[in-house]
């Protein structure tokens, strides 16, 4: 039987079968998929074959794994020769950032960045808490702003709690399937109970001494949308390690850059201090903002330990 995985704890998962059923569910065997070597054979997402083994006690065994239509992955926090898929089968990706408690780095939104556009999945970028911003976090908003959505990126800002740009957030999940990443404590839990109560997720405050989010949600979980789509909802992200993105091809995932790659006097131009770099000279020109380019610069330095 057909089923979509909708939680994953590691050794068991939740499977939605084609009857509209949930079943407790296990793998049957090992499984190796496009030669990945992740930590987890089975994300929420994954389309799959299943046979049940008690209707009363809803309980099956995974026996197939369909082919995924894609999937974002990330290095592994416990071992970084090791991937973590985060989720497959994705329409987009909503990544949630604030400027203040905590403050999400720009590091970090553009590493997010480059791997949606690695694996070809559509990024939507969420500035929440914007009741809380003040003239200095306001500034740095409008700098981002116009940074991303130049780039071709959809920005949003938000306030769970004034109900400011909910809406819009909420009209952008209607029958797509959505990734919800973010740090801890940037409102991801909050905004999916604002929009949609009946899901009661936990939410925690952000640490005082630490300005860091508690954890709330300990595993990828998806829920359906009333009217069509589903949101995965994931554990808070501390760094996002990038997978299988070689220092040669890191410029193609900023779009951007990606226009003027083909310009470059040498075909393996890096853009650091090469002649004839197309890249370079639109970062001069203002076409490519400096603060990307300095991005890109640190990803490029480090991207040999997948760390940033």
């Amino acid at each position: 039987m057909k089923a979509r995985i909708y939680k994953s704890t590691g050794s068991w998962y939740v499977a939605k079968a084609e009857d509209g059923r949930l079943y407790n569910a296990r793998i049957k065997g090992i499984f190796k998929i496009d030669d990945i070597s992740s930590t987890n054979p089975i994300a929420v997402g994954d389309e799959v074959e299943i046979a049940i083994e008690a209707i009363e006690e809803e309980s099956a065994v995974i026996t197939e794994i369909r082919n995924r239509k894609n999937y974002v992955a990330r290095v592994s926090p416990h071992n970084k020769r090791q991937h973590h898929i985060i989720a497959s089968n994705l329409d987009q990706s909503i990544l949630f950032a604030t400027l203040k408690e905590p403050r999400t780095s720009q590091g970090f939104i553009d590493r997010f960045l480059v791997s949606c556009e690695s694996y070809h999945i559509p990024a939507i970028l969420i500035f929440n808490k914007s009741d809380i911003y003040r003239k200095k976090e306001m500034e740095q908003w409008e700098l981002l702003h116009e940074i991303y959505q130049s780039v071709g990126y959809k920005v949003v800002l938000t306030s769970i709690l004034n109900n400011e740009g909910v809406s819009e957030v909420q009209d952008l999940l209607q029958n797509k399937t959505t990734l919800l990443s973010g740090h801890s404590g940037v409102g991801k839990s909050s905004f999916i109970n604002a929009v949609f109560p009946s899901f009661n997720l936990r939410t925690n405050e952000v640490s005082g001494w630490s300005g860091k989010g508690m954890h709330t949600t300990t595993f990828a979980e998806m829920f359906d949308l009333p009217g069509g789509g589903a949101i995965i909802d994931t554990p808070g992200l501390k760094e996002f390690g990038l997978v299988d993105v070689s220092k040669q091809e890191l410029s193609h995932y900023f779009p951007e850059m990606r226009n003027k790659v083909p310009h470059c006097q040498f075909n393996n131009c890096m853009h650091i201090n090469e002649p004839g770099c197309a890249v370079k000279e639109a970062v001069s020109s203002g076409e490519i903002s400096p603060e990307r380019y300095a991005s890109y610069l640190t990803i490029l330095d480090t991207i040999e330990e997948n760390l940033y």
